[in-house]
């Protein structure tokens, strides 16, 4: 009877013991939220408008008098529209043959595209500098440092988000209505733009703001092609705060690229929506045709955008196996050395082995948290207040994701500086920088998977008694482990090419990979460019090989960052 009882009464007090039991899950990534994110941004908004506690907005109005400041934004916001521009009017006919059209050796091709977004962007800039230079394949062009040279960069890097975010929705279209527009006598060309393109718009809208949008934080990538003379704001911020120690000027930059970023998010957020309406759409994505004499141009886009894809990475592939006009493997063999004319601190193979423990630890951390988080923000919300606090929670750990990585290291770089959180001198500093970078792609990878499953089953858990903790463990593990371990790849991936927090922070005697491929770059001398090219095939074969697997659980797409 005793027993009896208590079972009718479990059910009334399981609310209250899963509120508790939400609670305490969302403790801890709240806190990493809050200490490793919002302090930093708190102390980079009091280094550059508070001064003698007071709010001082005149470094705002020193560092936007500027002229160095003047070109610098004017190079941002130029050269990441042209790039924009280029990227989608090259991306859309190769989006059109790699998802609408039917042939041998398309998947290959669609790896192919992909390749150069998952790449380091250290690597894109190295093999561009190889492609670019004078004795380069094209070096006859004379671009090599040039403003051109940087948007070919960008376009090659950033190629796979309009091709992927477009082609997806555009193998996913309802082709009765171009059939129909067709049969009332248009023609090809009006059938694109009176029906076509108003389909793929929402599309067309998110990827080029999300290519805005790295185009215009772009580090890696303007640093290695531009140098002094070529910046954009995440460059700019770098050089102020490691040359010039001028840190309130870029707090400022910083503060005025998050208020951009951020916008330029909540846009892409809105419109990628919008590209999930299932008006216009089929219930399953259809094989494609045949090409027709009709597909002729687009074809023929295709095939210079993937000579243009493949230029750089074999470029980078021979050089690196070149010495003094000779097949040889001397760069190889020189990354176990640190040779006295390169002046590095450890070997290549030692920084590697840094990058990929330092990626090991990232990615457990942005795993363990993201998977908190994806939990508590698609679990139904009871009444106005839940439904809020979920919204809050689900853009709290999003805005991360509009915060460059330089901007991130730069924040940590002013406020872990004093006890009790001084960790300047502590190994997890790197790891952590990394693991808030790469936590909201998790997020974002795993959120929809788990808001996709019934929600019943967690409620029939946790009425035989099952914690939060344990309800994610039996329900929802079960059906997230193909998505979590492309979360995972996701994650290593990105940690194990990031360079802009760990510019930042990573110790001189702990270098990343990427940090020492930019060190050697930066050096003169035929033998440190020659380590600098094995290093970054190397890195660009890890990172690739990583990715490749993730492709292969077939799970998002990149449009969805």
């Amino acid at each position: 009877m005793a027993q009896h009882l208590g079972g009718n009464h479990h059910p009334v007090t399981s609310p209250w013991r899963l509120r508790l039991g939400i609670a305490a899950l969302a403790v801890l990534p709240i806190a990493f939220i809050g200490v490793f994110f919002l302090l930093p941004l708190s102390g980079m908004l009091a280094r550059g408008f508070w001064l003698g506690g007071a709010l001082d907005l005149s470094g705002l109005a020193d560092t936007l008098a500027r002229p160095r400041v003047h070109r610098v934004l004017w190079f941002t916001l130029w050269s990441a529209l042209a790039a924009t521009g280029l990227t989608v009017v090259l991306g859309l006919p190769v989006a059109f043959v790699l998802f609408r059209l039917r042939f041998r050796g398309r998947q290959l091709l669609r790896a192919l595209v992909v390749m150069p977004f998952v790449l380091p962007t250290v690597v894109v800039g190295v093999a561009f500098r190889t492609l670019l230079a004078e004795s380069g394949p094209l070096g006859w062009l004379g671009l090599d440092g040039t403003a051109l040279g940087i948007l070919a960069a960008l376009v090659f890097f950033n190629l796979a988000v309009v091709v992927r975010t477009v082609g997806g929705l555009w193998e996913g279209l309802d082709r009765r209505r171009e059939d129909a527009a067709a049969a009332l006598g248009a023609s090809p060309w009006q059938v694109f733009w009176t029906v076509t393109i108003p389909a793929l718009k929402p599309g067309i809208v998110s990827a080029a703001t999300v290519v805005f949008l790295f185009c215009s934080t772009a580090f890696g990538v303007v640093l290695t092609l531009g140098g002094l003379r070529y910046g954009t704001v995440e460059t700019e911020i770098y050089i102020l705060t490691t040359q010039f120690l001028d840190l309130r000027a870029a707090a400022v930059l910083s503060v005025i690229q998050l208020f951009v970023v951020v916008v330029l998010l909540y846009v892409a957020g809105h419109t990628r929506g919008r590209t999930e309406n299932p008006l216009h759409r089929t219930m399953q994505r259809l094989s494609g045709r045949r090409p027709g004499r009709g597909d002729l141009p687009a074809l023929a886009v295709t095939a210079l955008v993937v000579a243009f894809l493949a230029a750089p990475v074999l470029t980078l592939v021979s050089r690196s196996l070149r010495v003094a006009g000779e097949w040889s493997l001397s760069n190889y063999r020189e990354l176990g050395t640190t040779r006295g004319d390169t002046a590095l601190l450890v070997p290549v193979w030692d920084a590697l082995e840094n990058s990929l423990r330092t990626a090991v630890d990232a990615t457990i951390l942005a795993l363990t948290l993201g998977l908190l988080v994806s939990f508590l923000v698609t679990r139904p919300a009871r009444g106005r207040v839940g439904r809020r606090g979920r919204s809050l929670l689900d853009a709290l750990f999003m805005v991360p994701l509009g915060v460059s990585a330089v901007t991130i290291g730069f924040g940590f770089l002013i406020t872990l500086d004093r006890p009790p959180l001084d960790l300047r001198s502590s190994p997890l500093l790197v790891p952590i920088a990394q693991a808030m970078v790469a936590l909201p792609l998790v997020v974002r990878t795993l959120a929809p998977v788990l808001h996709s499953i019934d929600h019943r089953q967690r409620q029939a858990a946790a009425t035989l008694g099952a914690s939060p903790l344990r309800t994610l463990l039996v329900v929802d593990l079960p059906i997230a482990w193909r998505p979590a371990l492309a979360a995972s790849g996701f994650a290593f991936a990105v940690s194990l090419g990031e360079f802009g927090a760990t510019s930042f922070l990573a110790r001189p005697d702990r270098p990343t990979l990427p940090v020492v491929i930019y060190q050697l770059i930066s050096r003169p001398g035929a033998e440190n460019f020659g380590m600098a090219l094995a290093a970054s095939v190397v890195l660009g074969v890890v990172t690739v090989t990583v990715m490749g697997m993730v492709e292969r659980l077939r799970v998002g797409s990149l449009g969805t960052f």
